[in-house]
């Protein structure tokens, strides 16, 4: 095989019945050469038995394994595994193979599945062929003089019974109707045990059959196990006859972490035990915490192949019917046949390994009865419970329903903090232990002063001797794979691994911040609803401040920012944090703290360069605020200080700057996009501009700040707004009030938008650079002897052109719940040039819509509320509508006083730009309204500027696209660099099914078009 670097999908090309090339889409290209075109029909060998047809059926590709051979057929389309079975007869064979046509069936569904009976016509059916090209009812061809041990032994598999496989040593402890006091001594966070009696009384012990299910739940969509990018959801009638009749080596389960959204009556079938009712996670807001529930139903064979549960999360597992098969491993301990892969960049974990019944068939009986691992089989009734950090492999032996859910309580909260923590070597020792160091990263730990205290070895003296013995034979392995997956030994003999929180602590990379370092998308939180999440429960649980503060050291390196915040307090004469002011507030990308009568910020998102930028606009723009007088500046926490905090030599110092010039310690930085030191804010908006353009398309992350540079941070010290924040009133606000928070965002933003800009000076573009602009579309050879593009809409076009590139890349790794048929067409439906957004008219020589002004980031964690009382409540707004949708009429005091609560103030103007005003629609509909058109409408009133003008040269193009706003808005959703169409496709779910981009456009921002139109 050989790298290919062109585009296109895999083809199938033959010269004379010889040459067989297959290419694929940024993938693999081979040629598969066949030595004879003679008839395959093999000659008896001399024994009388058939001679072997490999040789010639496959020509050089016989010197491949099979197993190898069916890997590479995965990567073709079914369309191309079809004409490749027509090659030769063991093409045939193996093209006809059922786990390739699963394979090929799962990576190309999209979400819903309906199982044909066999998954080659399964697969056939997605592509929706014409009748005359489906495949006739026939009987299969059969060929002679070939065999396979490969495909014999998957064969075997997919055909096992288990009717007898539930004898097992029975190393997990029982217990019956244990206590709380009990429980939490012996086993949370220590070991498993099987539990039986905590069941007994739930519904679910009787109505969860497969039958009653089928009666109530027939056409109801569940979600499969995830053997694909895409989430993938079947009727469960259809499951259930799926079930029935398939033979597959690994079946589908039913694996749904949003049972309760098709079948809400399950939740009322059972109750979570005593056992399990301390679970830190409820805290947060159903749509941000992360999966925690899951209803599994599977068949035969079915099961987990063996991982760690995610985030270091405890759990628990009650089997209904049926019966299941359990092996445990306790952290650290990697099981064999399993590799562990942890991305450098992100801290992904990745764990290969085969499937639980392969593992148990293939690997099990090799291993010494020292080795295996603690096992049970899991009767109707109990409840199984996994610690943090425990590997576990689950094998149905027959039929089986149950529920399960993921936890986080006072003895696993520290770990779940610490796999939630920047870096990946961390993560890697807490689940294969000290093997998956090397040598430096041994190295770093001794520099890092940290000491191996004896007292955290592990508790098993055996466990050195068996990892030396596992790690020397890997030199002389031929295989990868034959060193189970673990890394060589080098140095490591001293260390004994123990899963305790300080052992683990020690492999943290302190180079790496929360806030400025890539967040991997395996986490199972978003970074946003990590700092919720955290800032929740210091809110809301005060008992637990201690232990929450421990996480957040983890976390977020709280201590490190609550020590600088000190300086910088120190410096300008302000009150110390207290006890109760120690950890960031909120959710923002940036560590904030309030302190006494005054709100801290320090910029460190996107590293130094990017923050500089951040505060020097943001002052910038307060300057320019006060100069014109706007009504806006008295909604906007006025700034008492501001400047830049170093640590150098082993302490900090703290140097004021009020935006205007380049201290001495930022110039050293030399940055490549500090070149423009006469102008009055060298970090302005359009020395901003600049460099968002410089880095459009561009993981921040890769250019991140290095050395002594990475040690400076920018902070603002601002007046503290007094009240509640949007996001904490939300759930309860009375609907009269939410509407004039719409109408009050409706007025600052029209006070935003109407704030003159700074004049572009002229050295924003040196000599000799040029911004990208395409220029190669009808539109533009229609206007281009009547406009003249001005620098201002230069570089925000070019930034635009520049996100525009891979972008279905982009929208393809951000996946769920992107629907991935609209992935494939967004390059269809993205102007392939921006400069098409622009309004531009017919006798007038530039672009007609002037540039303003955007917030960008007006969310419900960035506005703040008070509370005011009033004799006749009426809200202090002339809109009213009827009380809707949740929304509670009013407040009533305890002396029976009504009150409401008025918008004071918008927060954080750190992502301050310049651009479209249409940018600053998009938070504030989808975060802030979530989505509620009447609360846009009011918005929209009350704003009172046109986003839209008359008619220009637009209408001069067939495309009538661009004469809608909610176009307009919609690319702008889709070249965002942050995931805003993960936040659209949850709010409305039914448009996980749209068939167009243009559907998805009118639900979301159709309410624009009419608006636009009262402006024409």
């Amino acid at each position: 095989m050989r790298r290919r670097e062109e585009s296109g999908d895999w083809s199938a090309k033959s010269g004379r019945g010889s040459l067989i090339k297959l290419e694929r889409d940024s993938g693999f290209s081979m040629e598969l050469n066949f030595e004879s075109t003679r008839s395959e029909l093999p000659s008896e060998s001399a024994g009388g038995m058939p001679k072997d047809r490999r040789r010639e059926a496959l020509g050089n590709l016989c010197a491949l394994p099979d197993e190898i051979l069916c890997a590479i057929l995965i990567y073709l389309t079914p369309l191309d595994v079809a004409r490749l079975s027509c090659v030769s007869s063991v093409m045939y064979i193996l093209c006809n193979e059922e786990p390739l046509w699963m394979s090929l069936c799962l990576n190309n569904v999209n979400r819903h599945i309906e199982y044909k009976g066999s998954w080659k016509k399964t697969a056939l059916h997605q592509l929706d062929l014409p009748n005359e090209y489906h495949e006739d009812c026939k009987k299969s061809l059969h060929f002679d003089g070939f065999n396979s041990l490969f495909l014999y032994r998957r064969l075997y598999r997919c055909y096992t019974s288990l009717n007898g496989f539930s004898f097992d040593s029975g190393t997990v402890e029982r217990k019956e109707n244990i206590n709380l006091e009990e429980f939490q001594i012996e086993y949370d966070g220590r070991k498993p045990v099987l539990i039986s009696g905590l069941a007994d009384n739930w519904p679910a012990r009787k109505s969860w059959t497969t039958e009653q299910l089928l009666v109530k739940y027939g056409d109801a969509k569940f979600r499969l196990s995830q053997r694909s990018s895409q989430k993938i959801t079947m009727n469960f009638k259809d499951y259930l006859s799926y079930m029935q009749i398939q033979h597959d080596e690994d079946p589908l389960y039913i694996f749904d972490e949003k049972f309760e959204d098709n079948a809400p009556e399950l939740l009322e079938d059972y109750i979570v035990s005593h056992l399990f009712q301390e679970d830190y996670f409820d805290i947060l807001d159903s749509e941000k915490r992360p999966p925690f529930r899951w209803l599994i139903i599977g068949p035969e064979r079915s099961g987990a192949s063996w991982h760690v549960d995610p985030a270091l999360t405890s759990a628990w597992n009650t089997l209904i019917c049926g019966r299941k098969r359990w092996a445990l491993y306790p952290p650290g301990r990697v099981p064999l046949g399993v590799t562990v892969h942890v991305n450098e960049e992100d801290g992904d974990v990745n764990i290969e390994g085969p499937s639980s019944l392969q593992w148990w068939l293939d690997f099990y009986p090799l291993l010494p009865d020292s080795d295996k691992p603690i096992e049970c089989t899991q009767l109707p009734g109990e409840t199984i419970y996994v610690p943090s950090g425990w590997w576990h492999c689950v094998l149905n032996l027959e039929t089986t329903i149950a529920v399960t859910q993921n936890f986080v309580n006072s003895k696993n909260f520290e770990f779940v903090c610490l796999d939630m923590a920047p870096g990946y070597r961390h993560k890697g020792v807490c689940r294969a232990g000290v093997l998956a160091l090397d040598e430096g990263s041994f190295e770093d730990v001794k520099k890092n002063g940290l000491c191996l205290d004896n007292n955290l070895s592990y508790s098993d003296p055996t466990r050195k001797e068996k990892r030396l013995r596992i790690c020397q034979p890997i030199e002389e392995s031929k295989n990868e794979n034959d060193s189970n997956g673990l890394s060589k030994c080098h140095g490591l003999g001293s260390l004994e691994f123990s899963y305790d929180i300080n052992f683990l602590a020690m492999f943290l990379d302190k180079e790496r911040d929360h806030y400025n370092t890539l967040w991997g998308s395996g986490n199972c939180i978003g970074q946003r609803e990590m700092r919720e999440w955290l800032w929740k429960l210091w809110l809301g649980r005060p008992g637990l401040r201690d232990l929450i503060w421990k996480g957040a050291c983890l976390a977020l390196n709280a201590g490190k920012w609550f020590e600088r915040v000190g300086e910088i307090c120190a410096f300008h004469g302000l009150p110390s944090p207290t006890h109760d002011e120690k950890l960031p507030v909120g959710t923002g990308s940036n560590p904030v703290y309030l302190v006494a009568d005054y709100a801290i910020k320090i910029f460190v998102e996107d590293g130094l360069e990017a923050s500089l930028y951040g505060l020097g606009t943001e002052l910038e723009f307060y300057s320019l605020l006060h100069k014109v007088n706007s009504p806006l500046k008295n909604y906007i926490p006025g700034v008492l200080a501001s400047g830049i905090l170093l640590f150098e030599n082993g302490s900090y110092t703290v140097l004021p700057w009020d935006g205007k010039g380049i201290p001495e310690v930022i110039a050293n930085c030399s940055f490549t996009s500090m070149k423009h030191k006469k102008i009055d804010y060298p970090f302005g908006v359009w020395s901003k501009k600049q460099f968002e353009y410089q880095n459009a398309g561009m993981s921040p992350y890769k250019s991140g700040n290095s050395g002594e540079c990475s040690l400076i941070w920018p902070y603002v010290v601002t007046k503290r707004c007094r009240g509640k924040i949007f996001a904490e009133l939300r759930d309860t606000l009375p609907w009269e009030d939410a509407l004039n928070l719409a109408s009050f965002l409706g007025e600052q933003l029209h006070n935003l938008h109407l704030v003159p800009c700074p004049s572009s000076n002229a050295s924003l573009l040196t000599e000799g650079e040029k911004i990208e602009l395409l220029h190669d579309n009808r539109f533009l050879e229609i206007a281009a002897d009547k406009i003249h593009i001005t620098a201002e809409w230069n570089l925000f076009i070019g930034t635009l052109n520049r996100k525009r590139k891979d972008l279905s890349d982009r929208l393809t790794k951000w996946g769920d719940p992107i629907p991935r048929k609209l992935i494939e067409k967004v390059a269809e439906y993205i102007p392939h040039d921006s400069a098409e957004f622009l309004d531009i008219f017919e006798n007038e020589k530039e672009v007609c819509k002037s540039c303003t002004w955007v917030h960008s980031d007006v969310m419900d964690d960035n506005i703040y509320m008070t509370q005011c009382f009033s004799d006749s409540f009426s809200g202090g707004s002339t809109y009213s509508l009827p009380a809707e949708d949740g929304y509670v009429n009013c407040y009533r005091s305890s002396s029976g006083q009504k009150y409401s609560w008025h918008p004071s103030h918008i927060l954080d103007f750190s992502n301050l730009s310049i651009g479209d005003p249409i940018l600053d629609l998009i938070p504030i509909h989808l975060d802030v309204f979530r989505g509620d058109t009447r609360l846009l409408k009011q918005f929209l009133k009350s704003y009172g500027l046109a986003l839209g003008r008359r008619k220009s040269l637009n209408e001069l193009v067939e495309d009538n696209r661009f004469h809608r706003l909610s176009y307009r808005t919609m690319c702008y959703c889709i070249l965002h660099d942050e995931n805003i169409l993960g936040a659209i496709f949850s709010l409305w779910k039914e448009l996980r099914l749209a068939k167009s981009w243009e559907e998805v456009e009118e639900t979301v921002w159709g309410d624009l078009n009419d608006y636009a139109a009262g402006f024409n």
